[in-house]
């Protein structure tokens, strides 16, 4: 029997469902039910933050148990946020420089939760940020830039510095490709292929893989 998904308070419920995003309900309650899990053990990592739907999920776990949250974004949209694109919204347009900026409405949701002394943001390019980081993570959420090149890179970067008994959780992986984009389910498949990882839940798009073997910072396949 698979653990039942937590109930959000009515105010957070109501602030998850206004934050711009793409995480479906139930998927978001996975995600902030393994948070729960996993914060009192060290720091979570999520890669791409968007407007702050699932850093809000993971910030409320966070407060529950007296865990911090790093939330990694360069906060000028993927691909797929960009002008043409089927996600493009021009609302997070910065009218003066004409480019993405999801930074400000970050901020405002994590505001209005009272949630600023648990969730950290980090703004730059994930590859940067990885290849300085030292810090053993009790979870890592991949929910970046959904190129190849992109999800591949932040699987390489982030995923030797979960601790062993820690989670890697991914978003937007599709077994069918009718369904979505391959690049999350490659990686998915990447990480099941290293031997380090093994597949613990599963919900939707979300997949939950625990790290069993190997120390943090340590390679992954």
């Amino acid at each position: 029997m698979p653990e039942p998904l937590p109930r959000l308070p009515d105010d957070l419920a109501v602030l998850v469902r206004a934050t711009k995003g793409f995480m479906p309900e139930e998927e978001g309650l996975l995600l902030h039910r393994v948070a729960l899990d996993r914060l009192p053990h060290g720091p979570a990592l999520e890669v791409g933050t968007y407007c702050g739907k699932s850093a809000l999920l993971l910030g409320a776990a966070a407060q529950a148990v007296g865990g911090t949250v790093f939330t990694v974004d360069h906060h000028r949209g993927s691909e797929e946020n960009q002008p043409g694109w089927e996600h493009h919204d021009p609302e997070v347009v910065d009218p003066e420089l004409g480019l993405m900026d999801t930074l400000p409405f970050f901020r405002r949701a994590i505001a209005s939760a009272g949630l600023e002394e648990q969730v950290v943001a980090v703004v730059g390019a994930s590859t940067t940020v990885s290849r300085h980081w030292r810090t053993p993570l009790s979870m890592l959420f991949i929910d970046g830039g959904h190129a190849e090149v992109h999800a591949q890179n932040d699987y390489a970067g982030w995923a030797p510095w979960l601790m062993p008994g820690g989670l890697l959780v991914i978003h937007d992986v599709f077994p069918d490709p009718a369904d979505g984009g391959r690049p999350p389910y490659d990686v998915f498949v990447r990480a099941l292929d290293s031997g380090c990882l093994t597949e613990v839940d599963a919900l939707g798009s979300m997949r939950v893989l625990e790290r069993t073997s190997g120390d943090a910072g340590d390679p992954v396949g």
